[in-house]
């Protein structure tokens, strides 16, 4: 099956996706866009909805290697909410420098929430830019406190 490229928009950024039925290849963020289709779910991600992007595979999550295990371990941190290279070094039997090359290696950002892990700290990189870490977190925790039902009084 061929790989499509695509893009959407999140804020003043591109995010170009590379894709097919099966798994997203690589996702990356940049100033100019592609035309093409996008997953519906990273679609739907990058405009501020909460979507399980769990549904989507990554290649970056199919080898049993150090990286991949990192990257599982990633993806199980919940949409709105951070973790520290620390807590999923720990959780991998590595060191947290480890996760920081493995999350600089990430071949599909977002699919594998990159972004969800911080340093103990600070906010820790992100390529290309940590304003665009910082912007993601931001939108996930809007969207939660937004989503959250509200208490009856």
């Amino acid at each position: 099956m061929d790989i499509i490229g695509g893009s959407c928009r999140f804020g003043l950024w591109f995010v170009n996706v590379w894709w097919n039925e099966q798994a997203v290849y690589q996702v990356r963020f940049a100033t100019t866009g592609l035309s093409g289709p996008v997953p519906p779910l990273l679609r739907k991600f990058c405009m501020g909805q909460p979507v399980d992007l769990l549904l989507l595979n990554s290649i970056a999550t199919e080898t049993d290697t150090l990286f991949g295990r990192i990257y599982n371990l990633v993806r199980g941190v919940p949409y709105g909410s951070t973790t520290t290279y620390g807590e999923i070094a720990r959780r991998a039997g590595t060191a947290p420098r480890v996760v920081g090359q493995a999350m600089t290696r990430n071949p599909t950002p977002l699919v594998v929430p990159c972004h969800r892990i911080v340093g103990a700290h600070g906010i820790g990189g992100f390529s290309p830019l940590p304003e665009i870490k910082e912007a993601l977190l931001s939108m996930e925790k809007k969207t939660v406190l937004r989503t959250k039902p509200k208490r009856k009084s």
